[in-house]
């Protein structure tokens, strides 16, 4: 088999396109592996589908489904340009939907789904919270200092809430996020619905505009523009490497 190495804004994934759907998420759990394999946050498949250019099935490196990924669909979708596998404007078919995405040399913009809001402004453990879902669900803390972070009360809350656990920090109109990741269950370099419920979050507050850049941890740039209620997320991602394993 053949496998590709993805990395947007930090997120990384193991890519690979097949004819046969079916459960890959034991392959998820050895090739994610970042000692003994080849080392991602996720794992996608892309495979036949007779309405779309394509369908994805999506695994964290536990070897859990997740409907959606921001970065991951952005990796899919240059993946699936460069291989042929879709044109260069494509829709596909993930867990939450149908998703639209264009691929300009090594900059690709999706358009999310439609977010829907779980639990509006609540406050525990001192924080003032928001859960909504932009493709999977997301607990959004605007904060003043991104060290406020905590790993152990961002692990409590993925499990109280099944959500990812986001703290974003707003400056000159720009948005510094941390993200801990179900699935992965720990901090992650990038999140891109993560970075997408912040975003929407800050915007709803009037923090920014509808179109603002957004910093990861891996504090690559990229930019969320909100149209019409449809949240469009756009940034460079980068072929890693492709290799065969027996």
């Amino acid at each position: 088999m053949t496998y590709t190495k993805y990395s947007a804004s930090g997120n990384d994934f193991v890519i690979f396109h097949s004819f046969i759907k079916k459960d890959y998420s034991k392959e998820a759990i050895t090739l994610c592996n970042r000692t003994e394999g080849i080392g991602a946050d996720g794992l996608i498949v892309l495979i036949p589908n007779s309405d779309y250019d394509f369908e994805w099935l999506f695994y964290n490196s536990d070897g859990s489904h997740a409907a959606m990924c921001g970065n991951g669909t952005r990796a899919c979708a240059h993946y699936a340009y460069i291989n042929n596998l879709a044109p260069s404007n494509m829709k596909f078919l993930t867990g939450a939907g149908a998703i639209e995405s264009i691929v300009e040399d090594d900059v690709v913009q999706t358009q999310l789904t439609k977010p829907i809001l779980i639990k509006d402004e609540f406050i525990q453990d001192g924080f003032t919270w928001y859960l909504v879902d932009t493709g999977v669900p997301h607990l959004v803390s605007i904060v003043d200092d991104l060290e406020k972070y905590d790993n152990n009360l961002a692990s409590k809350m993925r499990y109280e809430y099944n959500a990812n656990v986001n703290f974003a920090k707003i400056e000159n109109g720009k948005i510094y996020v941390r993200t801990y990741e179900r699935g992965v269950e720990g901090e992650t370099l990038a999140c891109g619905t993560g970075m997408a419920a912040c975003f929407l979050r800050a915007n709803n507050l009037g923090l920014v505009e509808d179109i603002a850049n957004v910093y990861p941890k891996s504090k690559e740039e990229l930019t969320l523009t909100k149209k019409d209620e449809i949240l469009y997320f756009k940034g460079a991602v980068k072929k890693v490497f492709t290799t065969s394993i027996n």
